[in-house]
Protein backbone atom coordinates (compact mmCIF):
# COMPACT_ATOMS: atom_id res chain seq x y z
CA UNK A 1 0.00 0.00 0.00
CA UNK A 2 1.16 3.41 -0.72
CA UNK A 3 2.45 5.20 1.96
CA UNK A 4 2.97 8.62 -0.15
CA UNK A 5 6.58 9.07 2.24
CA UNK A 6 8.46 9.16 -1.37
CA UNK A 7 6.73 11.97 -3.06
CA UNK A 8 5.80 13.92 -0.08
CA UNK A 9 9.60 13.84 0.44
CA UNK A 10 10.13 14.76 -3.13
CA UNK A 11 7.58 17.83 -3.12
CA UNK A 12 9.00 19.29 0.40
CA UNK A 13 12.65 18.96 -1.43
CA UNK A 14 11.28 20.98 -3.97
CA UNK A 15 9.88 23.87 -1.75
CA UNK A 16 13.41 23.89 0.40
CA UNK A 17 15.58 24.60 -3.33
CA UNK A 18 12.49 27.22 -4.63
CA UNK A 19 12.19 29.23 -1.49
CA UNK A 20 15.76 29.51 -0.87
CA UNK A 21 16.50 30.57 -4.91
CA UNK A 22 17.03 33.61 -6.43
CA UNK A 23 14.40 34.85 -8.90
CA UNK A 24 17.08 34.27 -11.79
CA UNK A 25 17.51 30.55 -10.52
CA UNK A 26 13.69 29.91 -10.32
CA UNK A 27 13.84 28.17 -14.11
CA UNK A 28 17.16 25.95 -13.12
CA UNK A 29 15.47 24.59 -9.55
CA UNK A 30 11.99 24.13 -11.57
CA UNK A 31 13.87 22.23 -14.61
CA UNK A 32 14.93 19.85 -11.82
CA UNK A 33 11.99 18.59 -10.62
CA UNK A 34 9.22 18.89 -12.96
CA UNK A 35 8.32 17.06 -16.26
CA UNK A 36 9.01 18.65 -19.33
CA UNK A 37 5.43 18.96 -20.52
CA UNK A 38 4.65 20.65 -16.89
CA UNK A 39 1.24 22.09 -16.56
CA UNK A 40 0.46 24.72 -14.00
CA UNK A 41 -2.68 26.81 -13.14
CA UNK A 42 -3.18 29.34 -10.98
CA UNK A 43 -5.86 32.31 -10.44
CA UNK A 44 -6.41 35.43 -12.52
CA UNK A 45 -4.35 36.80 -14.39
CA UNK A 46 -2.10 34.10 -14.34
CA UNK A 47 -4.77 30.95 -15.57
CA UNK A 48 -3.20 28.70 -17.35
CA UNK A 49 0.89 28.24 -17.62
CA UNK A 50 2.58 25.66 -19.66
CA UNK A 51 6.61 24.65 -19.04
CA UNK A 52 9.44 25.80 -16.50
CA UNK A 53 9.59 29.04 -19.02
CA UNK A 54 6.09 30.28 -18.40
CA UNK A 55 5.93 29.49 -15.07
CA UNK A 56 9.11 30.83 -14.13
CA UNK A 57 8.68 33.84 -15.66
CA UNK A 58 5.24 34.85 -15.64
CA UNK A 59 4.67 34.07 -11.53
CA UNK A 60 7.65 33.16 -10.32
CA UNK A 61 10.08 35.85 -11.04
CA UNK A 62 7.57 38.73 -10.83
CA UNK A 63 6.43 37.41 -7.23
CA UNK A 64 10.04 37.01 -5.98
CA UNK A 65 11.16 40.36 -7.90
CA UNK A 66 8.21 41.88 -5.54
CA UNK A 67 8.12 40.30 -2.26
CA UNK A 68 11.08 38.80 -0.59
CA UNK A 69 12.73 36.26 0.85
CA UNK A 70 10.27 34.21 0.63
CA UNK A 71 9.22 32.57 3.92
CA UNK A 72 7.20 29.55 3.34
CA UNK A 73 4.87 28.73 6.55
CA UNK A 74 2.73 25.60 5.69
CA UNK A 75 -0.22 24.99 8.00
CA UNK A 76 -1.57 21.62 6.58
CA UNK A 77 0.59 18.99 4.34
CA UNK A 78 -0.79 15.86 3.17
CA UNK A 79 -0.96 13.68 0.21
CA UNK A 80 -2.90 10.48 -1.32
CA UNK A 81 -4.35 9.22 -4.24
CA UNK A 82 -7.42 11.06 -6.37
CA UNK A 83 -10.57 9.87 -5.42
CA UNK A 84 -11.84 10.69 -8.94
CA UNK A 85 -11.31 7.87 -11.16
CA UNK A 86 -11.74 9.67 -14.69
CA UNK A 87 -8.43 11.72 -13.35
CA UNK A 88 -6.27 9.64 -10.90
CA UNK A 89 -2.91 10.31 -10.26
CA UNK A 90 -1.21 10.45 -6.81
CA UNK A 91 -1.10 14.27 -5.57
CA UNK A 92 0.34 16.18 -2.63
CA UNK A 93 -1.66 19.73 -1.13
CA UNK A 94 0.27 22.16 1.09
CA UNK A 95 -1.50 24.74 2.73
CA UNK A 96 -0.46 28.17 4.25
CA UNK A 97 1.39 31.07 3.57
CA UNK A 98 4.24 32.43 1.48
CA UNK A 99 5.81 35.34 3.74
CA UNK A 100 7.99 38.70 2.67
CA UNK A 101 8.98 42.06 2.15
CA UNK A 102 6.39 43.21 -0.03
CA UNK A 103 8.93 46.15 -1.68
CA UNK A 104 7.72 45.84 -4.94
CA UNK A 105 4.75 46.26 -7.36
CA UNK A 106 3.07 43.04 -7.71
CA UNK A 107 -0.22 42.92 -10.65
CA UNK A 108 -0.53 47.03 -10.41
CA UNK A 109 -0.65 46.36 -6.49
CA UNK A 110 1.42 48.84 -4.64
CA UNK A 111 4.22 48.14 -2.15
CA UNK A 112 3.89 48.72 1.04
CA UNK A 113 7.52 47.73 2.55
CA UNK A 114 6.17 45.52 5.26
CA UNK A 115 5.72 41.96 6.20
CA UNK A 116 3.00 40.80 4.09
CA UNK A 117 1.27 37.20 3.70
CA UNK A 118 0.42 35.38 0.79
CA UNK A 119 -2.25 33.06 1.40
CA UNK A 120 -2.13 29.55 -0.97
CA UNK A 121 -2.73 26.06 -1.37
CA UNK A 122 -1.11 23.95 -4.04
CA UNK A 123 -1.93 20.97 -5.04
CA UNK A 124 1.38 18.40 -7.17
CA UNK A 125 0.48 15.38 -9.10
CA UNK A 126 3.81 13.48 -9.14
CA UNK A 127 4.70 11.05 -11.74
CA UNK A 128 7.46 8.81 -12.14
CA UNK A 129 9.62 10.97 -9.44
CA UNK A 130 8.46 14.34 -11.04
CA UNK A 131 5.97 16.59 -10.42
CA UNK A 132 3.91 16.44 -13.77
CA UNK A 133 1.26 19.15 -12.78
CA UNK A 134 0.14 21.90 -10.44
CA UNK A 135 -2.73 23.65 -8.91
CA UNK A 136 -1.89 27.00 -7.01
CA UNK A 137 -4.80 29.05 -5.62
CA UNK A 138 -3.54 32.33 -3.99
CA UNK A 139 -5.86 35.11 -2.45
CA UNK A 140 -4.40 38.22 -4.53
CA UNK A 141 -7.48 40.18 -2.77
CA UNK A 142 -5.88 39.75 0.76
CA UNK A 143 -2.58 41.17 -0.22
CA UNK A 144 -4.56 44.19 -1.57
CA UNK A 145 -6.31 44.42 2.14
CA UNK A 146 -2.82 44.58 3.65
CA UNK A 147 -1.91 47.67 1.81
CA UNK A 148 -5.17 49.22 2.84
CA UNK A 149 -7.19 48.55 -0.65
CA UNK A 150 -10.56 47.15 -0.11
CA UNK A 151 -11.47 45.61 -3.63
CA UNK A 152 -15.19 44.26 -2.51
CA UNK A 153 -17.60 46.70 -1.66
CA UNK A 154 -18.90 44.04 1.82
CA UNK A 155 -17.95 40.87 3.19
CA UNK A 156 -20.83 38.74 4.39
CA UNK A 157 -18.01 37.22 7.32
CA UNK A 158 -15.26 38.63 8.50
CA UNK A 159 -11.56 38.98 6.74
CA UNK A 160 -8.03 38.03 8.33
CA UNK A 161 -4.76 36.35 8.39
CA UNK A 162 -5.92 33.08 7.96
CA UNK A 163 -5.12 30.53 10.81
CA UNK A 164 -4.30 26.74 10.19
CA UNK A 165 -5.81 23.76 12.27
CA UNK A 166 -6.88 24.42 15.80
CA UNK A 167 -4.99 21.16 16.88
CA UNK A 168 -1.97 22.52 15.21
CA UNK A 169 -1.09 18.79 13.55
CA UNK A 170 -1.93 19.53 10.13
CA UNK A 171 1.54 18.89 8.34
CA UNK A 172 1.35 14.97 7.96
CA UNK A 173 5.02 14.56 6.76
CA UNK A 174 4.76 11.14 8.77
CA UNK A 175 2.81 7.83 7.35
CA UNK A 176 -0.89 7.80 8.23
CA UNK A 177 -3.41 5.40 9.27
CA UNK A 178 -5.40 4.83 5.73
CA UNK A 179 -8.31 3.88 7.69
CA UNK A 180 -8.34 7.37 9.09
CA UNK A 181 -7.76 8.89 5.89
CA UNK A 182 -10.66 6.62 4.15
CA UNK A 183 -13.42 7.81 7.12
CA UNK A 184 -12.59 11.81 6.12
CA UNK A 185 -12.97 10.93 2.57
CA UNK A 186 -15.82 9.06 3.05
CA UNK A 187 -17.40 12.15 4.99
CA UNK A 188 -16.54 14.66 2.90
CA UNK A 189 -18.10 12.97 0.08
CA UNK A 190 -21.14 12.83 2.05
CA UNK A 191 -21.08 16.25 2.54
CA UNK A 192 -20.89 17.15 -0.94
CA UNK A 193 -23.53 14.71 -1.73
CA UNK A 194 -25.61 16.73 0.59
CA UNK A 195 -24.58 19.84 -1.24
CA UNK A 196 -24.74 19.25 -4.55
CA UNK A 197 -28.19 17.33 -3.30
CA UNK A 198 -29.71 20.35 -2.29
CA UNK A 199 -28.58 23.24 -4.47
CA UNK A 200 -25.53 24.56 -2.34
CA UNK A 201 -28.06 25.32 0.39
CA UNK A 202 -28.49 22.83 2.93
CA UNK A 203 -30.82 23.15 5.86
CA UNK A 204 -29.44 23.56 9.18
CA UNK A 205 -30.50 20.12 10.07
CA UNK A 206 -28.35 18.43 7.33
CA UNK A 207 -25.61 20.84 7.96
CA UNK A 208 -25.31 18.78 11.33
CA UNK A 209 -25.01 15.87 10.02
CA UNK A 210 -22.01 16.54 8.51
CA UNK A 211 -20.23 19.42 10.35
CA UNK A 212 -19.39 20.16 14.18
CA UNK A 213 -21.94 23.09 15.38
CA UNK A 214 -18.72 25.01 16.18
CA UNK A 215 -17.13 24.40 12.86
CA UNK A 216 -15.38 27.71 11.59
CA UNK A 217 -15.25 28.25 7.47
CA UNK A 218 -12.61 30.39 6.64
CA UNK A 219 -13.34 31.92 3.09
CA UNK A 220 -11.54 34.20 1.01
CA UNK A 221 -11.11 37.88 1.28
CA UNK A 222 -14.01 39.58 -0.18
CA UNK A 223 -16.36 37.08 1.55
CA UNK A 224 -14.31 36.32 5.18
CA UNK A 225 -14.56 33.71 7.90
CA UNK A 226 -17.41 32.97 9.76
CA UNK A 227 -17.87 30.63 13.07
CA UNK A 228 -20.66 28.43 14.01
CA UNK A 229 -23.30 26.21 11.79
CA UNK A 230 -26.00 28.92 12.20
CA UNK A 231 -24.11 31.82 11.58
CA UNK A 232 -21.65 29.87 8.80
CA UNK A 233 -25.51 29.70 6.94
CA UNK A 234 -26.16 33.46 7.82
CA UNK A 235 -23.52 34.69 6.79
CA UNK A 236 -22.42 32.82 3.74
CA UNK A 237 -24.56 30.34 2.88
CA UNK A 238 -27.64 32.35 2.48
CA UNK A 239 -25.61 35.19 0.86
CA UNK A 240 -24.71 32.74 -1.98
CA UNK A 241 -27.75 31.06 -2.43
CA UNK A 242 -29.77 34.49 -2.50
CA UNK A 243 -27.06 36.32 -4.90
CA UNK A 244 -26.44 33.67 -7.27
CA UNK A 245 -28.83 31.71 -9.70
CA UNK A 246 -28.82 29.03 -11.75
CA UNK A 247 -25.76 27.69 -9.94
CA UNK A 248 -24.49 24.29 -11.84
CA UNK A 249 -22.40 21.80 -9.99
CA UNK A 250 -19.33 20.67 -12.46
CA UNK A 251 -17.13 18.44 -10.89
CA UNK A 252 -13.81 18.42 -9.24
CA UNK A 253 -10.47 17.36 -10.74
CA UNK A 254 -8.30 16.02 -7.67
CA UNK A 255 -9.78 14.94 -4.83
CA UNK A 256 -8.18 13.19 -2.30
CA UNK A 257 -7.40 12.86 1.85
CA UNK A 258 -4.70 11.53 4.58
CA UNK A 259 -5.54 11.38 8.47
CA UNK A 260 -7.82 13.97 8.94
CA UNK A 261 -7.50 16.11 6.00
CA UNK A 262 -8.39 16.08 3.09
CA UNK A 263 -9.68 18.41 0.01
CA UNK A 264 -10.54 19.06 -3.71
CA UNK A 265 -10.00 21.95 -6.66
CA UNK A 266 -11.75 22.44 -9.87
CA UNK A 267 -11.29 24.14 -12.87
CA UNK A 268 -13.73 25.24 -12.44
CA UNK A 269 -15.93 23.66 -10.34
CA UNK A 270 -19.24 25.86 -10.56
CA UNK A 271 -21.74 27.86 -13.21
CA UNK A 272 -24.14 30.68 -12.24
CA UNK A 273 -25.92 34.12 -12.85
CA UNK A 274 -25.21 36.39 -10.16
CA UNK A 275 -28.66 38.23 -10.61
CA UNK A 276 -29.24 38.38 -7.17
CA UNK A 277 -26.12 40.77 -6.76
CA UNK A 278 -23.11 39.15 -4.61
CA UNK A 279 -20.80 40.81 -2.10
CA UNK A 280 -22.06 44.44 -2.72
CA UNK A 281 -21.71 43.83 -6.44
CA UNK A 282 -24.97 44.46 -8.28
CA UNK A 283 -26.70 41.52 -10.33
CA UNK A 284 -25.88 40.41 -13.17
CA UNK A 285 -27.44 37.88 -16.12
CA UNK A 286 -24.39 36.88 -17.63
CA UNK A 287 -22.97 33.20 -16.51
CA UNK A 288 -19.54 33.35 -14.39
CA UNK A 289 -17.54 30.81 -12.93
CA UNK A 290 -15.61 29.84 -9.84
CA UNK A 291 -12.38 28.12 -9.76
CA UNK A 292 -12.73 26.70 -5.97
CA UNK A 293 -10.56 25.04 -3.56
CA UNK A 294 -11.92 23.18 -0.33
CA UNK A 295 -9.41 22.02 2.42
CA UNK A 296 -11.19 20.06 5.23
CA UNK A 297 -10.38 19.23 8.53
CA UNK A 298 -12.61 16.33 10.73
CA UNK A 299 -12.92 15.85 14.12
CA UNK A 300 -14.35 12.58 14.80
CA UNK A 301 -17.12 11.96 12.81
CA UNK A 302 -17.58 15.45 11.57
CA UNK A 303 -16.21 18.16 9.79
CA UNK A 304 -14.24 21.16 12.05
CA UNK A 305 -12.83 23.31 10.02
CA UNK A 306 -12.59 24.49 6.34
CA UNK A 307 -10.46 26.53 4.19
CA UNK A 308 -11.79 27.82 0.89
CA UNK A 309 -9.99 29.41 -2.07
CA UNK A 310 -12.30 30.84 -4.94
CA UNK A 311 -10.75 32.86 -7.61
CA UNK A 312 -12.96 36.07 -7.16
CA UNK A 313 -10.55 38.00 -9.62
CA UNK A 314 -11.50 35.68 -12.83
CA UNK A 315 -15.50 35.01 -11.48
CA UNK A 316 -15.72 38.89 -11.80
CA UNK A 317 -13.86 39.57 -15.13
CA UNK A 318 -16.19 37.20 -16.72
CA UNK A 319 -18.62 39.76 -15.51
CA UNK A 320 -16.83 42.56 -16.87
CA UNK A 321 -14.85 43.78 -13.90
CA UNK A 322 -10.98 43.59 -14.04
CA UNK A 323 -10.13 43.85 -10.12
CA UNK A 324 -6.26 44.57 -11.04
CA UNK A 325 -6.82 46.84 -14.01
CA UNK A 326 -8.33 49.38 -11.79
CA UNK A 327 -6.17 49.34 -8.93
CA UNK A 328 -3.44 49.93 -11.74
CA UNK A 329 -5.29 52.83 -13.16
CA UNK A 330 -5.61 54.11 -9.32
CA UNK A 331 -2.63 53.80 -8.11
CA UNK A 332 -0.20 52.62 -10.74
Amino acid sequence: MNDFQSIKQLVRDFYKELDASSKEDVSAVLSKYVHDDYHWRGMYPFNELNGVDEVSSIFWYPLKHAIGPIQRRPDIFFAGTNDLKNYGGDWVCCMGHLMGLFDQSWLGIPPNRKMTFLRFVEFNEVRDGKIAQTAMFFDIPAVMKQVGIDPFPSETGKWFITPGPFTHDGLLYSRSDPMESKKTMDLINRMVDDLVGSDLESPLDELRKTWHEDMIWFGPAGIGATYTVPRYQDQHQGPFSEGLRDIEFLGHIASFSEGKFGGFFGWPNLSMRPSGGFMGFPGSEKTAHMRVVDIYHRNGDRLAENWIFIDMLYFLHELGLDVLDRTKRIYG
